[in-house]
């Protein structure tokens, strides 16, 4: 064994080493540097510390930083609250002046799930069967997995970064981090359908990039973010107010409003027909979360519209239809690339139908006009899944209520 007492250098190591600069003694030095470098980690005195962070708080009590306290001093009364461009204390929840952006974060947080809870079994034996689904199945699956693994992410991305800084009402910000937490979830979900059908993560994951019809969405609504979504963006001007009123279109009426539909029908539809049951009812519960998502986003943009009446001119209300009929557009052609044939008992057609009639919904949720005569709904079944009061087989259970915990209703 090796004594590390005992060892010698190699006379070759030695010889090869560079000779090294001699570094000059502590008596060779300036003595009065040495003094300047040393007080430089000489440690406060006992007690120094604390008498300047009493100085420090002291300074709190001053007018420096006056701008930033405004409105902090006093209660915060309803009538000082507003949607954006507010000054009052966002630190207090109550009194509520939105009481509707309260009652959905209840709803929200009661209508709680996870995907674990999901049994995915029977949708692994039908995808890698090899007669279990049509290619033309397997590709909706596939897009739709595409499409939605990524769009939670910028709804999700969009929220944290953006909305919830500039939305300046407390009760509204609650209902927004709820939602943050539930597009986490509904990201996980697809995670997790995608795990569990051994599908490769690097093509699903990368569809909205890859794939035309899935990256136009992307990016159409990406751009509404881009701006608004640097910390330097702030509202107060007509212009700005105007750009994050354009942001909550684009993402509440449009993205969760309009591109999601189409994908939601396919996969809904093939669980009813006792096929890819598990990724289905996943949908299910996520469509259900849409819909809250939905109908906060719409109620906090006529607020803001009905307290800065200025912001709804013409010019803007040409822009937002303008945008709506985009996007009825672009999932139009996501049914086209995702049916090019009749399947699960609808086609590109009969698509192209629901989704005028869901944009004319869009466009009178927000005080506009219809702009697709006639068009009706074809998938009446739709709306019925949407409903949060239905009966619903879980666990061998059935619940009364979509809803867990000490919220549970049971027959």
């Amino acid at each position: 064994m090796l004594n590390w007492d005992d060892y010698k250098e190699p006379e070759e190591t030695k010889k090869s080493q560079p000779v090294l600069k001699e570094e000059p003694s502590l008596e060779q030095t300036n003595p009065e540097v040495i003094h300047e470098s040393m007080e430089e980690h000489i440690p406060a005195e006992p007690g120094i510390r604390a008498k300047q962070a009493k100085e420090s708080i002291e300074l709190l009590d001053t007018k420096e930083g006056e701008e930033e306290l405004e409105g902090l001093a006093g209660r915060v009364q309803v009538d000082d609250k507003a949607m954006i461009n507010c000054r009052a204390d966002l630190n207090q929840l109550v009194p509520f002046k939105y009481d509707w952006a309260w009652q959905k974060y209840l709803d929200g947080s009661a209508n709680h799930w996870m995907p674990q809870e999901v049994n995915m079994t029977a949708d692994i034996a039908l995808w890698k069967s090899n007669e279990g689904l049509t290619e033309d199945e397997r590709t909706i699956v596939m897009r739709n997995l595409g499409f939605f693994s990524t769009a939670d992410s910028l709804v999700a991305n969009n929220l944290v970064l953006a909305i919830y800084r500039l939305i300046t009402n407390p009760e509204c910000r609650q209902y927004i981090l709820r939602q943050s937490f539930e597009e986490a979830i509904h990201t996980h979900a697809y995670q997790y359908c995608i795990e569990s059908l051994g599908m490769d993560e690097g093509e699903i994951f990368n569809m909205y990039r890859e794939i035309p019809s899935v990256a136009k969405k992307a990016s159409w609504g990406l751009k509404y973010t881009k701006e608004i979504s640097t910390p330097g963006f702030v509202t107060g001007t007509e212009e700005t107010d105007k750009l994050l009123l354009k942001n909550l279109i684009a993402f509440y009426c449009v993205l969760e409003g309009i591109f999601f539909y189409c994908g939601f029908t396919q996969i809904l539809s093939m669980g009813r027909r006792n096929k890819m049951t598990g990724t289905a009812e996943q949908f299910q519960y996520i469509l259900r979360d849409e819909s809250m998502h939905l109908n906060f986003g719409i109620d906090m943009i006529n607020q803001i519209k009905l307290e800065n009446p200025h912001l709804w001119d013409e010019q803007m209300r040409k822009e937002a239809a303008q945008m709506i009929l985009e996007g009825a557009e672009l999932e139009i052609q996501y049914a086209r690339d995702t049916m090019p044939r009749g399947i699960l008992g609808m086609n590109a057609g009969m698509m192209e139908e629901y989704l005028q009639f869901i944009a004319n919904r869009r466009l009178v949720q927000i005080g506009l006009e219809e702009e697709f005569e006639g068009a009706t709904n074809p998938f009446p079944w739709m709306s019925e899944i949407m409903d949060l009061r239905k009966e619903k087989n879980f666990f061998e259970t059935r619940v009364i209520e979509y809803q867990t915990g000490g919220a549970l209703s049971w027959d």
